[in-house]
């Protein structure tokens, strides 16, 4: 029997993630009356958001080969510090267009750290940023004396908390640095050096690519979308916890990565695949508090989804 041509031109890693996402969100419909209300939907975009920004950044890094355990301390650090920069310029407009600037800054200062540990230490990106993520979170620990810091602007929630034409802000944020991240990945040179250093380090090196260079750069990459998260996150709430902030944000950002389709191993991945990833795990924790389980055991699922994942990716190999 012929196989029909649609099926022919079907790419499972390409379109896979996609195919998932229409099942689950067809299978939440049903499972309950209000999983379609505007308001739920916007908010499991929101949640996302927060986490799908860091995974872009993510998507970059693994692809080179490696990985960030920090991004979750390092959340909560950058948004403490943005929050403390604010506090000391007055609360104003300017003040927080300062300590945005800043918080910026800041985190492609600690992604820059991890980048430079790794490429010129020598030293594996599991154990470096393992290490980074106890330092991260320990200074932000010490600095707010394990208590909370707390934004005293009145203007600060509206990044978090506002909406443009009825979408919440952190979504258009995320949108549009999919975009802009998705063009470097597929239609740049240094996205081109990346998949290459990822495949083969070896023949990258041959081909006299600046192999230190470019990985550094994807952990300053990093450092960026997390600094992006912790102001989005630090003005949501207009505060943000030492001990609680960012936590497990490492998890669900790999997970998003891998589920998107990017291969662990390194070498291929879609920006797309990604933002994907990110909403099919927003679907899932969404549709666990619906139906009340336990908000212990979402862990479990999303460890159990990433190590599905990783078989399904070596099984394609094979």
């Amino acid at each position: 029997m012929k196989t029909p041509k649609i099926l022919k031109n079907f790419s499972a890693e390409k379109w896979g993630p996609l195919l998932a996402l229409v099942i689950l969100f067809v299978i939440s419909a049903i499972a309950s009356p209000y999983f379609l209300k505007t308001r739920n939907l916007m908010n499991i975009l929101r949640q996302v958001s927060y986490t799908g920004i860091i995974g872009l950044g993510m998507t970059f890094v693994i692809i080179t080969g490696g990985i960030d355990l920090s991004v979750g301390s390092m959340t909560a650090l950058v948004g403490g510090i943005a929050i403390l920069v604010l506090n000391a310029l007055g609360g104003g407009i300017w003040a927080i267009i300062v300590a945005v600037l800043a918080a910026i800054g800041i985190g492609a200062g600690f992604g820059a750290i991890n980048g430079l540990v790794i490429t010129k230490g020598r030293v594996a990106p599991f154990i470096v940023t393992l290490g980074t993520m106890a330092i991260y979170r320990s200074l932000t620990l010490y600095i707010s004396g394990a208590g909370e810091f707390r934004s005293q602007s009145d203007l600060f929630p509206e990044l978090g908390m506002g909406y443009f034409l009825g979408i919440p802000i952190p979504v258009w944020i995320f949108i549009g640095l999919a975009v802009l991240f998705s063009v470097i990945l597929n239609h740049t040179r240094y996205g081109r050096y990346i998949c290459a250093i990822g495949s083969n380090e070896r023949v990258a090196k041959y081909a006299a690519i600046k192999i230190d260079r470019i990985r550094f750069l994807a952990y300053v990459i990093i450092g960026v979308t997390v600094a992006v998260t912790a102001v989005l996150l630090s003005s949501r709430l207009n505060s943000i916890s030492s001990s609680n902030a960012g936590q497990n944000y490492e998890l669900d950002a790999i997970a998003a990565v891998i589920i998107g389709g990017t291969a662990m191993s390194g070498g291929s991945g879609t920006i797309f695949g990604t933002v994907i990833g990110a909403i099919i795990l927003g679907i899932v924790n969404n549709m666990l508090n619906m139906l009340g389980v336990s908000p212990y055991l979402q862990g479990t699922v999303k460890g159990l989804v990433i190590i599905g994942a990783v078989l399904i990716q070596r099984k394609k190999k094979q």
